[in-house]
């Protein structure tokens, strides 16, 4: 499959997080737009292509995060460092920016896994300089991304 569209929307990501930074230092907008923008690419170009076994996979691996995040915040009652609820743990922004990261790897090759974990790093740092959430949330958050892509891989 090919990476040109892939590697496009990934450094428009890219560009929109430099802007963001070096102009406002808005990390919420950084961090949203980073995880739906992978979110929406690791869905997004295998759909488009008709790649559906690697659009099944990017399911999986983005819905099993999701869901295992859901229920961290759930039964875990963990203020946010703003106080603006009880449903910090775990990030959920990084547990599917990193599960649709390792799906972008697997369907389209290190260099593109390589710029989505990129990605992935920033909205974690988003989360955390937002005051969204503390840093054992995000790295919660990628362990939870990593372990979906591992089950989701092993089940199919």
């Amino acid at each position: 499959m090919s990476t040109v569209y892939p590697l496009i929307f990934l450094a428009s990501i890219w560009v929109f997080f430099i802007a963001q930074i070096s102009s406002s230092t808005n990390w919420q907008s950084v961090s949203d737009v980073g995880a739906y923008g992978l979110v929406a690419t690791a869905l997004g170009f295998p759909m488009i292509h008709g790649e559906w076994q690697a659009l099944q996979q990017a399911l999986l691996i983005i819905a099993g995060a999701s869901g295992i995040g859901l229920l961290g915040k759930f039964f875990i009652d963990a203020k946010r460092p703003d106080l603006s609820g009880n449903d910090s743990f775990p990030s959920n922004h990084t547990a599917n920016a990193v599960a649709a990261s390792t799906a972008l790897m697997l369907c389209y090759g290190w260099f593109i896994g390589l710029l989505s974990y990129g990605v992935a790093a920033c909205v974690g740092l988003g989360r955390v300089r937002a005051f969204k959430h503390h840093w054992r949330d995000v790295l919660t958050g990628l362990g939870v991304g990593i372990a979906a892509a591992v089950i989701a891989i092993k089940w199919m």
